[in-house]
């Protein structure tokens, strides 16, 4: 039987694979559009802990509240009502400015269409945080840089415009830049949906391998169920609510799991994590 999340249970409890606190515990938290006939409740009470040094997906059909709730989570919009602390912080006892400065400090983003500036060098995508944080373009270009090898982007990639980059490519670009600051909460909206299965494979080993070495937490949104085999926890959203966590060990066979679902035809791989939705 998969674990459920018990609402009344303690944020602070050390649960997680390293030992150590949530780096992100939500409780009762809701997010509320409009008002009167037009009201909508997009989250509808979210308890949820996630943890340093794990992946996390967040899970659930489209219109469960799955990007409202990774938003909240990234201080993008404000929660309605209900306690959540990120990183040792209460986000909503802070001012508009001091918000932005949590954000630019302590989380990254990587987003779905990359948001890459067309502009802009694939090193020079990478330090725009850092440049909007007050670097000058050469120090800022000493992180930038080794940051893009580590992805496997050198030579001629780092010079080159988004335009003149793969998907695969682009998606690494916007994860160093996402990086760049030394993020300890790191959250993805949907990084593999455009991808092919090597490619999002390859994606994927860089998102985990941030999550162990860096100890940050990977929040991933996805309805890519070619990804489960990467996670530590599996957050199963539906209704504006978590309804059950699934924790479950990772391992290499679960993760080839990726790859293998463009060679098969789909009712022949079995799933990675049984009675999950999308």
């Amino acid at each position: 039987m998969k674990p459920s999340i018990q609402p009344n249970s303690v944020s602070t409890a050390v649960a997680g694979a390293s030992g150590k606190p949530p780096a992100v515990s939500c409780r009762g938290v809701t997010k509320k559009y409009g008002e009167g006939n037009s009201e909508v409740l997009a989250l509808r009470g979210v308890d949820l802990d996630v943890y340093p040094g794990e992946l996390t997906l967040l899970v659930g059909p489209s219109g469960c509240g799955k990007t409202t709730l990774l938003s909240v989570l990234a201080g993008i919009l404000n929660p309605t009502a209900g306690d959540m602390v990120v990183l040792g912080t209460r986000p909503a006892g802070l001012s508009e400015a001091r918000k932005v400065q949590f954000r630019r400090q302590n989380i990254g983003f990587v987003f779905q269409q990359f948001n890459l500036l067309p502009s802009l060098s694939a090193a020079e995508n990478v330090c725009v945080p850092l440049l909007l944080s007050g670097w000058s373009r050469r120090k800022a270009m000493r992180v930038a840089v080794p940051l893009m090898e580590r992805m496997g982007m050198t030579g001629r990639l780092l010079d080159a415009l988004p335009t003149k980059l793969s998907g695969g490519q682009q998606q690494r670009v916007a994860i160093a830049r996402a990086l760049c600051n030394h993020p300890r909460l790191l959250v993805c909206d949907e990084p593999t949906s455009a991808l092919d299965g090597q490619t999002g494979r390859a994606i994927m080993e860089l998102l985990r391998a941030e999550a162990l070495e860096g100890d940050r937490a990977v929040i991933i949104v996805t309805h890519d169920n070619r990804t489960f085999g990467f996670a530590d926890r599996i957050a199963q959203m539906e209704d504006g609510r978590v309804a059950e966590v699934h924790r479950q060990q990772v391992n290499a066979t679960a993760a080839s799991g990726f790859q293998d679902a463009y060679h098969f035809a789909p009712a022949d791989p079995a799933p990675l994590a049984p009675n999950i939705s999308v």
